[in-house]
């Protein structure tokens, strides 16, 4: 039923989505829905919740990682933010419709409780890591650098697509990452002194 309800809510938005979309694509009957959640709104809530301590994890233990192998410049930093969702989708493609998720409720103000409990406790993490590597950076500017950054990335999680249609059709995700957090990494170190 989670799994139904993140692929309609990923798809439609929460907005768009209905209870009988995400029955319907569940295949349970409606009872089992009402049962786990009390209603859209919780069953939203329930399915960002769902994977958010996971992908916490994963970012945190690459950071360490990072940090214990000497890696800890912009790049290594800003790969260890984004390598791990794109690990996770690797193995599972449902993260491709999380990620969709995540850029709903990051540019959506009614869910900026969902974000500080989710996802801002790990971002602060990875933020003092990112203004200790440019200490000529305000914090505001830091913040708008690592709010592009995560945007990009989300983008490319769920822009494969768009991005072979205007380029020269798909590549090869590896690549692109690194491109990714390469471009990230010289906007921040770049465009965050004022």
């Amino acid at each position: 039923m989670l799994d139904a309800a993140e692929a309609v809510f990923a798809i439609r938005g929460f907005d768009g989505a209905t209870i009988r979309d995400i029955v319907a694509e569940s295949g349970e009957p409606l009872g089992t829905i009402h049962h786990h959640g009390g209603g859209k709104e919780a069953l939203f809530q329930q399915v960002v919740a769902r994977r958010a301590e996971e992908l916490s994890e994963a970012r945190l233990a690459a950071l360490a990682r990072a940090q214990a192998a000497g890696d800890s410049d912009l790049p290594g930093v800003l790969g260890a933010f984004m390598r791990p969702f794109f690990d996770l989708s690797q193995k599972d493609p449902c993260w491709r419709h999380y990620a969709r998720l995540v850029a709903f409720v990051s540019a959506d103000d009614r869910w900026r409780a969902l974000s500080a409990r989710f996802f801002d406790p790990t971002a602060r993490v990875f933020l003092a890591e990112i203004r200790a590597l440019v200490p000529g950076a305000t914090e505001q500017s830091v913040a708008e650098g690592f709010v592009f950054s995560v945007s990009a990335m989300l983008a490319l999680l769920t822009s494969q697509e768009r991005i072979g249609t205007l380029g020269v059709g798909r590549a090869n995700e590896a690549a692109q990452i690194d491109h990714l957090v390469h471009f990230c990494a010289a906007g921040l170190a770049g465009g965050t002194v004022r």
